[in-house]
């Protein structure tokens, strides 16, 4: 049998091009070392309609993240607090038996700084017979070579746009180049992925094939979320599909109350972070997409920060 890709000796996965030597146990700027660690592989049921149907996305949480945004509702994986060590052919067999268990197709949360080995598991389980597609959900904080090292792997990104302006990037993720590397990322996923192609299962469409542009609004950023509607609008019209997001919870506010520390002054820095996306707010963006001539988006109910979008990372399916 053989061994297990090793993770890179100066890692560039990620835009933050660290350096760190993680194949000999190093931990780089995302707080991955040499080990592939997975804290949840299970059926998920909140991601956009044609991901997750009514059998679900089998979605598979990695630990760890580059990006480390202020506010993650996931902030528990992305510190690495969750999780345990599995091998590559661990993480196949947890992509078939998602399969088996009827998934619309493998789901792979925060891979990023995984790819080699998340690469070659995806290899290994479609020689023994894994059929579904395999969808990259990243932060858009990737590299284009990450993306085109993806080619032939991945059939659908489904992405974040964050930010168009560079300050809201460095104020939340400490990543001013975010806007550019994203869309850099962006048009690599589009030359990659194709525009959307849909297949059926259960007499609902599922996305096989394209790309998902998700965009989460922020307490008080209504003109970031406006621009970032109309970049990728005008950039990249049908040929993506947009997802304007209304589940933005306060939960580094909830940290902060229960005597986290470091949420504690993430909140003196970014007071704003401790409230809500105004409905009239959000109603004015769907408003603004609507004047573009956005077709066919996606978007969510009121009350959508009410609802638990986030599992317990209990190692359910590891």
């Amino acid at each position: 049998m053989s061994a297990d890709p090793a993770p890179p000796s100066r890692c560039d996965l990620c835009p933050r091009a660290c350096g760190a030597n993680r194949a000999a146990g190093e931990r780089g700027a995302c707080g991955a070392g040499r080990a592939l660690t997975v804290a949840r592989a299970a059926l998920h049921f909140w991601e956009e309609p044609p991901l997750s149907g009514s059998r679900g996305s089998g979605a598979v949480f990695f630990a760890h993240c580059p990006l480390r945004c202020s506010y993650c509702q996931n902030a528990v994986i992305a510190a690495g607090e969750a999780g345990a060590e599995v091998s590559v052919g661990r993480l196949s067999e947890m992509f078939l038996e998602l399969a088996g268990q009827g998934a619309l197709n493998v789901n792979l949360v925060t891979p990023t700084h995984y790819a080699i080995e998340a690469r070659a598991a995806v290899a290994a389980a479609r020689s023994r017979g894994l059929d579904v597609p395999v969808v990259w959900n990243t932060s858009g904080y990737e590299t284009v070579a990450a993306v085109r090292g993806n080619a032939g792997v991945v059939d659908v990104y489904l992405t974040d746009f964050k930010y168009a302006d560079a300050a809201l990037a460095a104020r939340y993720s400490q990543a001013p180049d975010y806007p550019e590397v994203a869309l850099f990322a962006l048009d690599a996923m589009v030359e990659e992925a194709g525009p959307p192609v849909f297949d059926e299962v259960d007499g609902m469409p599922r996305l096989a094939r394209g790309v998902v542009v998700r965009h989460l609004a922020l307490p008080g950023a209504l003109e970031d979320s406006k621009r970032v509607v109309r970049l990728v609008h005008e950039r990249f019209g049908s040929d993506v599909l947009l997802s304007l997001m209304n589940q933005y919870t306060p939960v580094v506010a909830a940290a902060a109350a229960a005597g986290d520390a470091r949420a504690a002054r993430t909140l003196a820095r970014c007071p704003e972070l401790a409230g809500r996306v105004a409905e009239e707010d959000y109603e004015r963006l769907l408003d603004y997409a609507d004047g573009l001539g956005v077709e066919d988006y996606f978007w969510q109910e009121g009350g959508a920060a009410e609802e638990s979008f986030v599992p317990p990372f209990d190692l359910t399916g590891v």
